[in-house]
């Protein structure tokens, strides 16, 4: 019985569902990106995510088809990158996943803004806008790292590529104007 309860609720918040997954993967990240089955276990992570906030699209007012539209290639790309080992596709893959999420984060606030009540799921959806946000300035980065080398520096290894968690936290540091931290942009 509590297993559907459990469902149902998931049901009712599918933005607590998405952030939660958002944040079990900034958790993650840092310990899983330097192996390969962990970069294997990460891919799966960002593919559910996907699917997550496609689910989630769908009871706001942005449109379903669009975020499949995306979904779709951007899982592909993905699929080619990691079993075909095709790592010229990271540009592309990130730059589509970039629109992706921004076009999520609008569907988000436009969903939050549809009326004057507050419901439970729509106080998850900041948590999970703010986060997709993140997440999307995070693929611009990764994009512009894969298209001009050596434009983000850091204290340690400075002309070496920045890593994932080190994007998302320049990210999640420059959206909450906490400051720029180790990584910066040259």
């Amino acid at each position: 019985m509590n297993y559907l309860r459990m469902i149902a609720t998931t049901r009712r918040h599918p933005c607590a569902v998405l952030l939660g997954i958002q944040l079990l993967g900034i958790l993650a990240y840092p310990f899983a990106e330097s192996t390969p089955a962990g970069q294997m276990a990460l891919a799966a992570l960002g593919v559910v995510v996907l699917l997550v906030t496609v689910r989630m699209v769908r009871r706001t007012p942005g449109l379903t088809w669009v975020s499949i539209g995306l979904a779709i290639p951007i899982m592909v790309l993905l699929a080619l990158q990691g079993a075909a080992d095709m790592p010229q596709l990271l540009p592309w893959s990130s730059a589509l996943e970039a629109v992706f999420y921004f076009y999520a984060t609008g569907s988000l606030i436009a969903y939050m803004l549809a009326d004057r009540k507050a419901t439970l799921d729509e106080l998850f959806a900041v948590g999970a806008t703010f986060t997709l946000l993140a997440w999307a300035f995070t693929h611009l980065f990764v994009l512009t790292q894969a298209l001009q080398p050596g434009c983000f520096l850091a204290a340690v290894n400075p002309q070496a590529p920045r890593s994932w968690s080190e994007l998302m936290y320049l990210s999640f540091a420059l959206l909450s104007s906490t400051g720029i931290g180790d990584v910066i942009p040259v």
